[in-house]
């Protein structure tokens, strides 16, 4: 499947939909992955705290996919925000990986209690320059977070990962990360157990361009701009999930979603002023 492709504010491209491994481990998730990496993903989404990171580098082993057409992604834990904890971090990612460097690694929360996240960026612009990371980037950052990490770099994360979804479409967010020309990549990019494929928006679109309502979210997602990584240990809806650039939804279709959101549209909370993940 021809997945399409964004450049990042690094020179380096992004596919414009990714696969999310969280919380695939063990023999079921290998195989999970492989099936994602067959069906035609090229972007696959791991972190230290998912704990899957072997996983993920055997699934690319048995999968067989050149690694230049890969970008692997995985994300630095709060415990390691220190600037020495994060290179030692970003060598261990990559040795349960079995890659000799990352395609993108990313601060996995700010974690402003501490206030050492602008350490671990310093460390991975670093990273960076030594060739071990081609892009480096954020998640769950807020504007104040972005501009204090640029301000004592002058190095822009090239992607901020947030939360994003109908019922939290973060038009604010959204708006500062492209003004800084950072690429948005969503999480729980379906919005998980809260999923709003009943709400009709949503089902009254995919009736109309006969899809699945996840695809009709997915579809909103890359029309927002946002890079999703949905998650699915279904070969059969992993090939659904990929399958959103054969029909564009119009502007009043745009619009009726992004108007399924709260203000309480977080799915745990997880607000990144206040919210610690070590």
């Amino acid at each position: 499947m021809d997945i399409p492709t964004h450049e990042l504010n690094d020179g380096q491209s992004l596919p414009a939909i990714g696969f999310g491994t969280y919380p695939l481990r063990g023999d079921d998730g290998i195989a999970a992955i492989v099936s994602a990496l067959e069906v035609g993903y090229r972007l696959i989404d791991t972190a230290v705290n998912y704990e899957n990171e072997r996983e993920v580098g055997e699934a690319i082993r048995r999968a067989g996919v050149p690694r230049d057409e890969l970008v692997v992604c995985s994300k630095i834990p709060g415990r390691h925000h220190g600037y020495d904890d994060a290179i030692s971090s970003t060598h261990e990612s990559l040795e349960r990986l079995g890659l000799d460097h990352l395609d993108l690694h990313l601060i996995h929360w700010p974690n402003p209690g501490q206030g050492r996240y602008a350490e671990a960026w310093r460390a991975l612009v670093d990273l960076q320059r030594e060739g071990l990371v081609r892009s480096i980037g954020v998640s769950n950052f807020t504007a104040d977070h972005l501009r204090r990490v640029f301000d004592e770099t002058g190095v822009a994360p090239a992607v901020n990962q947030i939360e994003l979804h109908p019922y939290f479409p973060q038009q604010e967010m959204r708006a500062v990360n492209e003004g800084l020309g950072i690429r948005t990549e969503s999480w729980s990019p379906l919005g998980k157990r809260q999923a709003p494929f009943a709400e009709p928006p949503v089902a009254d679109a995919a009736e109309a361009h006969g899809v699945q309502p996840g695809q009709v979210i997915l579809r909103w997602q890359v029309q927002l701009g946002a890079v999703p990584i949905p998650k699915s240990a279904t070969p059969a809806r992993q090939r659904e999930n990929l399958d959103v650039f054969g029909f564009e939804l119009t502007k009043d279709e745009m619009d009726a979603i992004t108007a399924l959101g709260r203000p309480d549209g977080r799915l745990f909370g997880g607000d990144p002023e206040t919210h610690e993940e070590m």
